[in-house]
């Protein structure tokens, strides 16, 4: 036991600000003393075991070609540094610009492209790296052509004055690798505010530009025009929920108007460019199938400054492709009363789109309760199809009613397509089969379930290529001629997913699986069709799959599997991204709430621990609630036992190489059956579950009763402050990341819950930690991003008048009634953490709490109600502690986060 705790119980020891260097004994500073509490100042470094997992290159992204021939390897680079997060950006309508670039703040990027051809033997040819761009950068929006003969894409550079250049659009030949920037001119530049590009056809694209005419951005009065007022005089009912970044006064709406206002062009890789169209605020360009038309969205004024520009008046106009104007669908008013009721819309036409089996048909949804979920009205939603251009007095067609909300459509042909139609209230989610060409006659439904039951879920129809480049429903024919679609699943299980691929007869409903992941070692998911590039049925012995195989200790790789022989090829050979924890060892566990109610979670263990000889260990327990409607549903288990262990930068798996258990993602249902919501008992069913889990890793031997930490992110940091109100007798510390502790700052409505503070004051009330802070006794860290822009979880009422507190006002009222705690804001970062500054000093506060009141708190039980005289008794810091984060960047605009997971492969 001595030889195994003896790495993670070391006393953890600030560093030097920021200096990295793989001798840890170099950068150490002296050791903390039991009852410092000083406030540090810089940035911190956590351990060099954390820190090289966190610097490791992340794997590539992918990307295949239209005709399934050729794969990008897309390169990227590990953390940003503070500075890119530091440069100026305008908060305006709900969106964050970076003004000297024009594009939304905060990109992520890409630093190189890497082209290999797909041999006939199923193997990669070499590399061909792509080349003509300068050094250093760095590339976004990366769009095959058509025919898959060359590669959009834009570029920006860095500028000596940590500003960052305007977006150039660049075109490579995939056969060379040769890049060249696609206008003669260095003057025009991409407005990636909303849209940025589109192909038309194999030669020929449209790019949202920045107008010539545009000159320097508007200066702000020093005196205001007049005061700023909003007004009810009409006794609208308007509740709206909490939003970040809105505009603020005229001079905003002139500043959003200045950086969204495009001038789209027209343009052929031969640098041939004309205008089309006026200027302005394009949200978005979707060309026909055909190429003949465009779909295209915008938005204006008069702008609101209660809700985001997604509710902004909005009108959509049909074009011919070369900038013409044929008609306007609509033109939406400004949508400032959408009710807060899930399941609520806009009034009018919503999702249009082009039919994916027609050159230039459109369809489109509207609705029949005025949006508002909360008015039962049948049908509630109808489906419009139209052509392009209608002859006159050519009126839309109903093509299908809806009850429930509707969700999509997949097309097939005249004689099939798939629509699909949910309603969050009761879970229920309907899949009806249709013929378009009879416009809805003979419609019925095909799958009718719960979307909590994924043990029921058929899983999804794949698509195939269809020769003007959009998807469509995959037939998939036999030998005797029969067709099926192809439904690819999770396959839930109650030993975990074990995915799929089905052959479905749409008439009769029968299925038969044809393949299915390993159960035993592997985990395997099929990412996509790769033998789509003809029109028509595909033939069941001809199909060719793509699919990812990983293991608890082995990183997920790509393979290609082909019929009818089931040749299997591999085609990626990815490192594995932290050999140092590659024989970790991981557990599905499977246990009961007192009510009933089957749990779950993954129990990870550093490796070589050994239970018998090394004895109990310090445990971190990290999670994140969820809503149910059924006890049912909550019990079933999601995820798979052999999945690889992907650890992200701000991972609770990273203090495995600490020495600790991590109890990663214990289900926490909150149940609200039949009439009943489920916060109606959110306290009583969250210790529950929180008793359950803890008992059994103390039952399994494996965790010290006593050292067992709690922590999450966004709302599972609520869940963490509840949690040490409500029952500090399970745990040691508390970590909180993003949280939001009052929930009467939201009081229309937070996560899942959907009634309003004056409906349910005691919900709001009950649920808040902020107003237990004098019953938080346990040290707790935490921990928020000075420029938070979630709904739910702003820092303090400084930067938005809206609210009155969340990490700053809890910090205060803990502070208050003297909680042992500790406040970490972090300069520049959002809801998510990005920089590398940020996440290794997030790292460091975390390690030295979990070491300082975790690993070192008492191994003797102790009476729950007298722990706060324990732990002044122990003498620990019974000051405050507080770190500003300094001396002098998706999963982010939600609260369903979970932890920081590892991004795999995007195809």
């Amino acid at each position: 036991m001595d030889s195994f705790r003896g790495h993670s119980t070391n006393r953890l020891v600030p560093v030097s600000s920021m200096e990295d260097t793989q001798d840890s004994d170099k950068s150490a500073a002296p050791p903390l003393e039991d009852d410092e509490t000083s406030v540090y100042n810089g940035y911190r470094l956590p351990p060099i075991d954390i820190r090289n997992i966190v610097d490791a290159p992340p794997t590539p992204a992918l990307s295949f070609s239209p005709n399934r021939d050729k794969i990008l390897f897309l390169k990227r680079r590990a953390l940003p540094p503070l500075s890119e997060l530091a440069r100026p950006e305008k908060k305006l309508a709900g969106i964050r610009i970076d003004g000297n670039c024009n594009t939304r703040s905060r990109m992520s990027f890409y630093t190189g492209i890497g082209i290999h051809k797909l041999m006939e033997d199923d193997t990669l040819g070499p590399e061909i790296e792509v080349f003509g761009f300068p050094d250093g950068a760095k590339i976004n929006f990366i769009s095959w052509s058509r025919d898959g003969r060359h590669l959009s894409f834009t570029i920006r550079f860095d500028l000596e004055d940590n500003t960052s250049s305007k977006l150039s659009l660049w075109v490579a030949d995939v056969e060379t690798g040769q890049a060249r920037p696609l206008f003669t001119t260095s003057e025009i530049y991409v407005n990636a505010i909303f849209d940025n590009f589109v192909w038309i056809d194999e030669s020929t694209l449209v790019v949202c530009t920045i107008p010539l005419s545009r000159g320097e951005p508007p200066k702000k009065p020093l005196i205001p025009s007049g005061p700023k007022i909003q007004s009810n005089e009409d006794k609208n009912v308007v509740q709206v929920r909490t939003y970040q970044d809105l505009l603020k006064d005229e001079y905003d709406a002139d500043l959003f108007d200045y950086y969204a206002t495009t001038q789209l062009l027209w343009v052929k890789l031969d640098g041939t460019t004309k205008a089309i169209g006026p200027p302005a605020i394009y949200t978005s360009i979707n060309p026909s199938p055909d190429n003949k038309y465009l779909i295209v969205t915008s938005i204006h004024r008069p702008y609101s400054f209660i809700v985001p520009c997604g509710r902004f008046p909005k009108k959509v106009e049909v074009w011919t492709s070369d900038g013409k104007f044929v008609r306007e669908i609509c033109d939406l008013p400004l949508a400032e009363n959408i009710p807060i009721a899930f399941n609520s819309v806009r009034k009018g036409m919503r999702s249009i789109n082009w039919r994916s089996d027609k050159p230039s048909s459109l369809y489109w949804a509207e609705t029949q309760d005025g949006g508002d979920a909360k008015v039962d009205v049948s049908p509630r939603d109808i489906i419009y199809t139209q052509s392009a251009e209608p002859k006159l007095g050519e009126e839309p067609e109903v093509l299908h009613k809806l009850d429930l909300r509707f969700g999509g459509i997949s097309w097939g042909d005249d004689s099939l397509a798939l629509v699909y139609e949910s309603w969050y209230k009761t879970r229920r989610t309907r899949t009806w089969v249709i013929s378009p060409a009879d416009r809805g006659e003979g419609a019925r439904i095909l799958f009718d379930r719960s979307s909590e039951d994924v043990y029921s879920d058929p899983g999804s129809p794949m698509l195939r290529r269809t020769l003007l480049g959009t998807y469509v429903l995959a037939n998939i024919k036999k030998q005797d001629g029969s067709t099926y679609l192809l439904l690819n699943g999770d396959g839930a299980t109650p030993e975990g997913n074990v995915p799929f691929l089905d052959l479905l007869n749409i008439n009769t409903s029968e299925k038969e699986r044809i393949w299915e992941s390993d159960k035993e070692k592997y985990y395997q998911s099929v990412s996509a069709l790769m033998s789509d590039q003809c029109d028509g049925d595909l033939e069941l012995n001809k199909l060719k799959i793509l699919f990812s195989k990983e293991s608890k200790t082995e990183n997920p790789q790509f393979f290609l599997q082909s019929w009818p022989d089931q040749r299997i090829t591999q085609i990626t050979n990815f490192p594995h991204p932290y050999p140092q924890l590659s024989n970790l060892q991981k557990e599905m566990i499977r246990y009961k709430r007192k009510d009933g109610v089957q749990l779950t979670a993954t129990l990870y263990l550093p490796p070589g621990y050994d239970a018998a000889k090394d004895g109990p260990l310090p445990t971190l327990v990290w999670s994140y609630p969820g809503e149910f409607k059924s006890k049912d549903a909550a019990s079933q288990v999601r995820g798979s036992p052999n999945e690889f262990a992907g650890i992200g930068p701000t991972s609770p798996l990273l203090w495995l190489v600490r020495g600790f258990a991590i109890l990663s993602g214990p289900t926490i249902p909150i149940i609200g059956e039949g009439d009943e919501e489920a916060n109606d008992r959110y306290v009583e069913q969250l210790v529950a579950s929180a008793e359950a889990a803890v008992d059994e890793v103390v039952r399994r031997g494996v965790t010290h009763p006593n050292k067992i930490a709690i922590g999450g992110h966004s709302y599972g940091a609520f869940m963490t402050a509840n949690l040490l109100a409500h029952a500090p007798h399970l745990f040691c510390c508390g970590i909180a990341r993003s949280g939001a502790y009052n929930r009467t700052l939201t009081p229309f409505g937070f996560q899942n819950e959907e009634r309003t503070l004056w409906e349910t004051t005691k919900t709001y009330i009950e649920m808040s930690p902020f107003m237990l802070a004098n019953k938080i006794k346990k040290p707790i860290l935490l921990v928020h991003g000075e420029e938070d822009n979630n709904s739910g979880t702003l820092t303090m009422q400084a930067r938005n008048l809206i609210f009155t507190g969340n990490s700053e006002r809890f910090f205060n009222a803990l502070k208050g009634h003297g909680s042992l705690c500790r406040l970490v804001l972090l300069p520049y970062e959002s809801h998510g953490y990005n920089s590398r500054e940020s996440i290794m000093h997030l790292l460091f506060e975390t390690d030295r709490w979990l070491d300082k009141f975790c690993v070192n708190s008492p191994d003797s039980t102790t009476d729950p109600k007298s722990c706060g005289e324990m732990e002044k008794a122990a003498g620990e810091d019974k000051f405050v502690l507080v770190g500003k984060g300094g001396s002098s960047n998706p999963e982010e605009d939600s609260e369903h986060d979970s932890f920081y997971s590892m991004p795999r492969s995007s195809l």
